[in-house]
């Protein structure tokens, strides 16, 4: 009943004739037969008192010879029409009843697969960036193995490489610290001393050791900025295309001035890579300044630059070699060994460092190892740079 009342809302029947079967019948009670009579077919739609809705007709001419004679009139109650309407309808609102509980159903397993685990990594996001302690987890999604999965998993690195690096800053703090402190402690000391001292000549060394203390900070402080502002500007400056070959060759010829030291360079291969060349430059500039510091007079540097998919440079001295135990060690920052009879604090221990962090910002690797002969002495060092070719 509900159904009939809801199919009647949208069925127009109020304009529609009601059929009536009067029981002396005449031509003139249906207007269809009317119009037949005069050579007319037509037909009718008429609203029904009985059980069906509609009564349907059609009248017709019946002629000779362009005569007419008379009207055939037809007709059929559309009950079967309207239980074959009923059944498609219905089967119209069950597919919709169907499609809607589909929907919900498919609404209620995308919240929970996709809306619920977003909404739990923006949680925990928030959660770390106000939080002061690493025990705001990332939730791990990677078995899933779709977007929300790959989300998750660059999160997390994202969080871990966060802390990383706030560990290096905290790290690199202490350390400048703790090497500020000492020129500055040795500074205040011989000032301290020198206003008690009324001996000229003592006076005059103790000058010296402020002045050697200043610019060993201004060298200090220098390097420290430096070394603060590459991570800043390796991140930011779009890398160009540089020929090794010429920048080493440059390097090579304004060194090569030393008198000290002789240079050997030979290369093979192409040497071209996507880099920042200044910063390249101020990594093997480093390392031929060390290379020459450590070397005796007439002493050879050997350069050799092979590029073969990645390129390889090596740098090989002739000087006393790497402590055992250091080859690692002397890339951390501030870590100095320098040749014997070389004054104190000349260099601020920045400079393997830094070249490390260069080297590995360009995709490379930079690394130390002695160099023996036959008898398994040690006869120099050997510095080697990975990096990737064009």
């Amino acid at each position: 009943d509900a159904y009939e009342g809801l199919l009647g809302i949208f069925q127009n029947r109020k304009n529609m004739p009601v059929y009536r079967d009067p029981p002396r019948q005449r031509a003139a009670d249906y207007e269809e037969v009317v119009f037949a009579l005069r050579g007319e077919p037509t037909d009718a739609v008429r609203r029904s008192t009985g059980r069906s809705k509609f009564m349907l007709s059609t009248a017709v001419p019946v002629q000779s010879y362009k005569r007419v004679l008379g009207a055939l009139m037809l007709n059929q109650d559309s009950h079967q029409i309207e239980d074959a309407l009923r059944q498609v309808q219905l089967n119209i609102v069950e597919i919709f009843a169907m499609a809607v509980t589909i929907t919900v159903l498919l609404s209620f397993y995308l919240a929970r697969t996709i809306a619920r685990p977003i909404h739990r990594l923006a949680a925990a996001a928030e959660r770390v960036r106000h939080g002061h302690h690493r025990q705001h987890a990332i939730p791990d999604f990677s078995g899933r193995g779709d977007e929300i999965g790959d989300l998750s998993v660059a999160l997390k690195e994202m969080t871990e490489a966060l802390w990383t690096r706030m560990d290096a800053i905290e790290s690199f703090a202490a350390d400048v610290s703790h090497e500020i402190k000492n020129p500055l402690t040795s500074l205040r000391s011989a000032v301290e001393t020198a206003a008690r001292l009324k001996d000229p000549g003592q006076q005059q060394k103790l000058m010296d050791i402020i002045l050697d203390d200043v610019a060993r900070l201004d060298r200090l402080i220098t390097d420290i900025s430096d070394a603060s502002r590459l991570d800043a500007e390796l991140s930011r400056t779009e890398p160009i295309s540089v020929d090794l070959d010429a920048l080493l060759s440059a390097l090579i010829e304004a060194h090569g001035t030393d008198p000290v030291c002789t240079y050997e360079y030979s290369s093979s291969g192409n040497l071209s890579l996507p880099g920042m060349a200044n910063r390249l430059g101020q990594v093997f500039a480093n390392l031929l300044g060390n290379a020459a510091s450590f070397s005796a007079p007439g002493g050879v540097i050997t350069i050799a630059a092979l590029g073969n998919g990645d390129i390889v440079v090596t740098i090989d001295d002739q000087g006393p070699g790497i402590a055992l135990g250091c080859e690692q060690k002397i890339f951390e920052r501030f870590y100095t060994e320098r040749p014997k009879g070389e004054k104190f604090g000349t260099h601020s221990g920045l400079g393997l460092s830094i070249s490390k962090q260069i080297v590995e910002a360009h995709g490379g690797s930079i690394a130390a190892e002695n160099m023996r002969d036959s008898l398994d002495r040690i006869i120099g060092a050997r510095f080697t740079v990975r990096l990737p070719g064009s």
